[in-house]
């Protein structure tokens, strides 16, 4: 019995390792993946505002310093990073950022394509209809009822 205790809190605790990474994985992509350099540049932001980003590019420069501020709910990273990162370039250059560098979509979407997060959305979107099929089962039978008094 302790082997299978044992080896249920192992595949456990390596499978939530793997989601932590990938999250992370997503987080340094939404980094590397942009030439923060070109972005100063296009958007023509102030030295002020160039030193925030490059900043707030470096905040997590490994793995344990971002485990220690995600390790409970590592998605939401992306509404920290970019609502910050909105702020730093105030609206109407964060909509330009948007459009150039994400085609139109927000980069919370862009970077939360996780594995996990689709199953959890599955998962919630399965249990809103299921929910909606009996609610609409109960009021139909109600109102069948309401034909015969």
């Amino acid at each position: 019995m302790k082997k299978i205790l044992l080896t249920a809190f192992f595949i456990g605790t390596f499978s939530l390792s793997y989601a932590q990474s990938d999250y992370y994985n997503d987080y340094r992509r939404s980094i590397t993946d942009i030439n923060w350099q070109r972005v100063v540049t296009d958007l023509v932001l102030s030295a002020a505002q160039a030193n925030q980003i490059y900043a707030l590019n470096d905040r997590y420069h490994d793995y344990n310093t971002w485990n220690r501020v995600y390790v409970v709910e590592p998605g939401r990273w992306r509404d920290d990073r970019y609502s910050e990162l909105e702020r730093i370039l105030g609206r109407e250059k964060y909509i330009l950022f948007k459009k150039k560098y994400y085609r139109g979509q927000n980069p919370v979407i862009v970077y939360g394509r996780n594995k996990n997060d689709y199953k959890k959305y599955r998962k919630q979107q399965e249990k809103y209809y299921k929910e909606r099929s009996k609610y609409y089962k109960k009021q139909h039978n109600h109102h069948d009822h309401d034909d015969w008094d």
